[in-house]
Parts: structure tokens; C-alpha cells; sequence
């Protein structure tokens, strides 16, 4: 590998995780991979998707690292998916789905070691990608879930509230939208082959876990070239909070209730839903994503 390493850094993920010396620790396990590291300008995300951008397409970095949350992730995602350019990422967030589903180090210092080693022996992983595309030419990659169902009502409604903070947010958003939970109608185009059906829960995996360790679609693999799809149908509010716990173990789709299904390509047809993929939003329903094998080469 020749070239430099840009470092996308969010210094506040994790709710400030590598404050206090953590990033310099983080940057001098970088250095050992005998490349230059620089550290992208990125003040707010605009700015930070600019420069991975440029650091990838016209500045020649030999790598992308992302120090950060599954967010940061997502945002590195955008530059390096589908090019040569590796991407090393170093797990600072509070959940870390995809960095734990690759089988990275939960330590921050340790992962930064893992990929200087693996960019000074050139050697990267190839797994596959997920392009969620919508209306009006959006596109946007993912490596976890993409949410369009219950727990992207529950994100949405979270994320317009002020108060309370942090996770606290999103127990109060479920509570609340437990007692107005109401199925929709979906249809759900499964390479090619159209199902109707009213459900409570959507979910696309490339990998299996999102929201810090809930096993969504617990089969997916990143290197099977294949989407999960999850559906929870219709269901009363007791028979959903007796599956909420399920999910930590992925023995959730063991209900009659959930059904499970795989292929290249889902189309998604649903009112009143916008999706979020990595747990960032994306766009409102419908949309149309498709497996990308090998479309992301991860250091580590």
C-alpha cells in the first residue's frame, strides 16, 4: 500500500469515549503502520463526508480510518464503497454493531493496532455492502440494518425529542409508540417476487445486529452475497414486548409471528416510514436495496 492514512475522527462518539488522551493513542497505533496519518478537517458531518471524499477520489490516501460509532462508520461508508480503497475502522461508538459483527477488537487502541498491521501487510477483507436506493437518484450504502418498521418509527420519534437524553430518549420514544404501535401495509418485492403483507417490523441485514447488540436478522453474513429480510407481522403490544427481548439473542424469529426470508435484492412499498440504515436516517419508504458482494475492503 502506498500513500497516507486520513483519519475520519468523531471525538464525541461514545459520548466522548477517547477524550482524555484516548485519540493520541489511537494515532500513534496507527502510525505503526509505517504510513503517514492525517487527520481530516471535519467539523460537522458535511464537512467530514467532503473530506473522506476527497481523501479517497483525489488525494491518493492508501486507507480511510474511522474513529468512531457506527454513525462515523456509515459516513466512511459513502467514500470507499465499491473503489480499491480500503477502509479500517476503530470502534469508539456506544454500539459498534458492525465493528463487533466483523469480528474487530472492542478496544479502540487494540483495533488501531489491528489495522496498522494489516495496511503494512497490504491486506484487507472483502465483504459485501448494501445499497439502499430511493426516489430522485438517493443513494446510500450500509454494512448493518436498515430499519423500516417499529424501530425506525421508535429512531424518528427519538430523534425529534429534546429531552431526555442519550439512551433514556429511546426508551421513552418506544413506550410511546407501544401504545399507538398500529401494522402497515407492505409490499415487499423479494427478487422480482411481490408479497403483501401487514407487518409491525421490517428489517434488512447484511450483518446481523443493530442498537448496540440486538440480533435483528441473526443469519446474516456479510460474505453470502445475500440480503435478510425480517418481518414481524401483525401482533399486539404484549405479544411485541414479549419479542423485544428476543432480540438480544436472535431467538426472535423463532415466533410464528416472524418470518424470515433471503435474497439479492427487496423492494420496499410502505406509507409512513422512514428508514434508517446503520442507525442514521436515510429516506422515507419506498426504496430499493440490493446486495453488493465484495463491495467493501475492511482492514483487520
Amino acid at each position: 500500500m502506498s500513500g497516507h492514512l486520513a483519519v475520519l475522527i468523531n471525538p464525541s462518539a461514545g459520548r466522548g469515549r477517547l477524550r482524555g488522551g484516548g485519540v493520541a493513542d489511537v494515532l500513534a497505533a496507527l502510525a505503526g503502520a509505517g504510513h503517514e496519518v492525517r487527520v481530516l478537517d471535519a467539523p460537522d458531518e458535511a464537512a467530514a463526508s467532503a473530506a473522506a471524499c476527497r481523501a479517497v477520489a483525489d488525494e491518493g490516501a492508501a486507507a480511510l480510518v474511522a474513529v468512531g460509532g457506527d454513525g462515523t462508520f456509515n459516513l466512511a461508508l459513502q467514500a470507499v464503497a465499491g473503489t480499491s480503497v480500503p477502509l479500517g475502522l476503530v470502534p469508539a461508538g456506544t454500539g459498534n454493531d458492525f465493528a463487533a459483527e466483523a469480528g474487530l477488537p472492542a478496544d479502540p487502541v487494540e483495533t488501531a493496532g489491528v489495522i496498522a498491521a494489516a495496511a503494512r501487510a497490504g491486506r484487507a477483507r472483502a465483504l459485501d455492502l448494501a445499497r439502499l436506493d430511493a426516489a430522485g437518484g438517493y443513494r446510500r450504502w450500509f454494512g448493518a440494518v436498515c430499519a423500516a418498521g417499529f424501530d425506525a418509527v421508535v429512531n424518528e420519534k427519538a430523534n425529534r425529542m429534546r429531552w431526555p437524553k442519550g439512551r433514556r430518549r429511546y426508551d421513552v420514544a418506544t413506550v410511546a409508540e407501544l401504545l399507538r404501535m398500529r401494522p402497515r401495509r407492505y409490499t415487499l418485492v423479494l427478487d422480482g417476487v411481490p408479497h403483501a403483507v401487514d407487518a409491525i417490523l421490517v428489517a434488512v441485514g447484511n450483518t446481523a445486529s443493530y442498537g448496540g447488540g440486538l440480533r435483528i436478522c441473526p443469519a446474516a453474513d456479510p460474505t453470502d452475497g445475500l440480503l435478510d429480510i425480517v418481518v414481524g407481522a401483525r401482533m399486539t403490544r404484549l405479544t411485541m414486548m414479549r419479542i423485544k427481548p428476543r432480540l438480544v439473542g436472535g431467538t426472535h424469529v423463532e415466533h410464528p409471528l416472524v418470518t424470515s426470508h433471503r435474497a439479492t435484492t427487496v423492494e420496499i412499498h410502505a406509507e409512513g416510514i422512514t428508514t434508517y440504515v446503520d442507525g442514521e436516517r436515510a429516506c422515507p419508504l419506498p426504496v430499493t436495496v440490493t446486495a453488493v458482494p465484495g463491495a467493501l475492503r475492511l482492514l483487520g
